[in-house]
């Protein structure tokens, strides 16, 4: 049989002496059998805590909130999302931004090639560029005259004729119609090395009309306003469809003053020529003939203009 439990006696200030323990009697075989039956108490286990993001214990509510705006700033950027409209004005600035560059690239080139001029050569260029503004001031003034002597002339078609005779002979020289003649410089053009091309022989003439040429013969082929050059395939170089042989002789009509620095002007037209091993050669003479004549074609689709 089992022995009862007692209850415990709080403990007061003295304590009975204990009653010697009587031994427990083993229990029956009814006792054992309950036992058996009866199921033991299921064991529950423990829960495991779950486990926290380090980022929320390390950082402070603030430090997340400012972690996930960048997160989301990031991802809103990145990869960027370019509408067509976007992309084209992306384009037209890169072609501003680097027609820019390559303009202040230029001009920086030029004024490096000025900073390195000698003084007389700065000296030239100034009179150069004084008279061209002479020039286009002495056009100006003959303009003016001759529109007040039309307007005060008590024959003004006698005088429009004279005026019409004078600017057609102008314009002839011009055309390449006219002979032309007065003073000038003539540039002689060596290429012994055929190192010469076509574009130097157009830029020898475009730094010749800047200068102020009125009248232009390369060899025996007139200088008029539609001439080209052209290379040839086995050398050489054609002007107006004319092949024309070295060496290359410039006939010009102008102010020798005027067509000669412009010429020797530090990195121009003579230091070109002479860094592709040709030698250039100018003459200035009182009187020089241009004589070589082209034959005018009539336009087949250009016609006057009405007001």
């Amino acid at each position: 049989m089992l022995k009862p439990v007692l209850p415990e006696r709080s403990p007061g200030p003295e304590r009975a002496p204990e009653s010697p323990a009587r031994p427990v009697p083993a229990p029956g075989p009814a006792a054992r059998a309950a036992a058996a039956v009866e199921p033991a108490p299921a064991v529950v286990p423990e829960s495991e805590p779950e486990p926290v993001a380090e980022e929320a214990v390390a950082q402070p509510p603030a430090a997340v909130d400012r972690s996930a705006g960048r997160r989301r700033l990031q991802a809103a950027l990145w990869p960027p999302r370019l509408s067509r409209g976007q992309l084209v004005v992306a384009l037209l600035l890169f072609s501003l931004g680097l027609g820019l560059a390559i303009q202040v690239r230029s001009t920086n080139d030029h004024h490096s090639q000025l900073r390195g001029a000698r003084q007389e050569d700065l000296v030239r260029i100034l009179d150069e560029l004084d008279s061209r503004q002479q020039r286009l001031q002495q056009e100006k003034a003959e303009l003016e005259q001759s529109l007040a002597k039309l307007e005060n002339s008590s024959n003004q078609a006698k005088e429009a004729q004279e005026q019409t005779r004078k600017k057609v002979t102008e314009l002839g020289v011009l055309a390449g119609t006219v002979k032309a003649t007065g003073p000038g410089i003539v540039l002689t053009v060596d290429d012994p090395q055929g190192q010469v091309k076509a574009d130097m022989l157009l830029d020898t003439l475009q730094e010749l009309r800047a200068a102020g040429a009125e009248a232009i013969q390369i060899n025996d082929v007139r200088v008029v306003v539609n001439t080209y050059f052209t290379d040839l395939s086995g050398g050489g170089v054609q002007i107006d469809g004319k092949k024309v042989s070295q060496p290359y002789r410039f006939t010009v009509v102008g102010n020798p003053q005027d067509l000669t620095p412009a010429l020797n002007i530090p990195g121009g037209v003579v230091r070109t020529l002479e860094s592709h091993q040709a030698r250039a050669t100018i003459t200035q003479q009182q009187r020089v003939v241009v004589d070589a004549l082209v034959d005018p074609k009539t336009p087949q689709y250009a016609k006057p203009a009405s007001k």
